[in-house]
């Protein structure tokens, strides 16, 4: 009897202990999941008339406040002008969901902000982050900048006074992330933005994947809508961008730094370096990757398994006011569908100021381009600022494509190398130097 009671009891006393073991891991599970807030359940109203911005930043502060988490926004429109992410705050966007920008400017706050290689007070974006450390942006949600009424009245001024430049008409940006490290954007559609799409400046180990990036979206009667970058990638290192669709008024992928013949001694932009763009379809825009319209050090870019169905596989912009340096950039196995050119390297004289100084100069080498197939307009140019920038070596490799035009307007340098370059079905050599080079 003695002996059933103490296997009774030692059973028992296993069973609570076993119970503990389990709740106090519980407990920590429950502990570890990140605090979920949802914007809807929390004062904002998802009706798409609504101006939501007070109430969601307030979800964002009490989130920080409280240790971190993540704030949902759930299925509905949510009208709203700037908010801005806070330290331990991830955003999560649930199928269904839109972030719509206001169309009033005031919305925007202006602050001293990086724009176009320097900083002037300029409206805030939709979406902002500084000086953030693993931050998540993330779901299946819509970013929608609304910019219809900033790009009309972009062309209405440039209509009235041909001198406009991008910079005289305040647009926000759908997203400005600066100053972050540990960084992933993953399933965001990003839509009809007032200016740039997603500004990255002075990030690091940040990902894009999975997202798209359209404007005009054709819901809309505009048929462009301008400086509507697809990613900015501003004075940033270690940045992949995959599995995107990028179909834009400019440049799809632009990447930038300072401007001007003091560029290289500007504190705040440091190099782009080490960016990894592939598996990702490019409908429209300015090109796959450029370089400008404000760079000075563009160095080890790696591009891949891409389609282009229009942008220019590759735009350096040369500008005759800025010292450059590319360097080490390689893109292989590109599907042209009805592409533009290969290559447009060449002079970029838009708005420069050399500032009374002598025109510097500027270096592009080693560029690798290789398994290239398609159709496309022409192989394209690579043409310096006249005794102002020197070409490397500069090879491009198996390329099978047809081309609308095959003539290529290059400089006269050492180190162009052409190697099984079929195009129309013919053997194109490495393209002498064209007359004007030559003279």
């Amino acid at each position: 009897m003695n002996n059933k009671l103490t296997i009774a009891a030692w059973l028992l006393s296993s069973f609570i202990a076993t119970s503990n073991l389990a709740n106090a891991h519980n407990n920590t599970d429950k502990y570890d999941d990140p605090k979920r807030y949802n914007i809807a359940e929390m004062g904002a109203v998802g009706d798409s008339k609504t101006l939501n911005t007070v109430a969601i930043q307030a979800v964002i502060d009490k989130c920080a406040k409280n240790g971190g988490g993540t704030v949902v926004i759930p299925k509905g429109i949510f009208l709203s002008g700037s908010i801005f992410i806070k330290q331990g705050v991830n955003i999560e966007m649930l199928e269904g969901s839109v972030l719509k920008g206001s169309t009033d400017i005031k919305d925007y706050p202006k602050s001293s902000t990086r724009i176009e290689g320097h900083f002037e007070e300029w409206p805030s974006a939709l979406i902002n982050a500084d000086k953030i450390t693993h931050l998540r942006i993330t779901g299946k949600g819509v970013l929608d900048g609304s910019g219809q009424p900033f790009w009309k009245e972009f062309y209405s001024k440039r209509s009235a006074d041909p001198k406009t430049t991008n910079l005289s008409v305040p647009r926000p940006r759908l997203a400005l992330i600066q100053n972050c490290k540990d960084v992933k954007i993953d399933g965001i559609a990003f839509t009809n933005s007032g200016f740039w799409n997603l500004h990255l400046y002075r990030c690091s180990n940040l990902t894009v994947n999975n997202c798209r990036f359209v404007a005009p979206d054709g819901k809309v009667p505009d048929d462009h809508a301008p400086s509507s970058d697809g990613i900015d990638v501003d004075s940033s290192q270690d940045i992949t961008i995959s599995n995107s669709f990028f179909s834009v008024g400019d440049d799809d992928i632009a990447l930038k730094g300072s401007k001007g013949p003091f560029a290289m001694q500007d504190k705040d932009s440091p190099p782009v370096e080490r960016i990894y763009i592939h598996d990702c379809v490019f409908e429209a825009g300015g090109g796959i990757m450029t370089c400008g319209s404000e760079a000075t050090l563009v160095r080890d870019v790696k591009i891949e398994r891409c389609i282009t169905r229009k942008p220019v596989v590759m735009r350096l912009k040369l500008r005759p006011d800025t010292p450059q340096q590319y360097e080490n950039i390689s893109i292989s196995d590109i599907t042209m569908e009805n592409g533009s050119a290969i290559f447009n390297v060449a002079p970029w004289s838009q708005y420069f100021d050399l500032k009374g100084q002598a025109p510097p100069t500027s270096i592009v080498r080693n560029i690798k381009i290789s398994n290239i197939k398609g159709s496309c307009a022409s192989l394209g140019k690579i043409v310096g600022n006249p005794g102002a920038t020197t070409f490397g070596d500069i090879s491009l490799s198996n390329v099978n494509v047809t081309a609308k035009n095959t003539t290529f307007d290059r400089d006269d340098f050492k180190g162009l190398v052409f190697e099984n370059v079929v195009v129309n079905g013919i053997a194109m050599p490495t393209p002498e130097p064209t007359a004007k080079a030559v003279k």
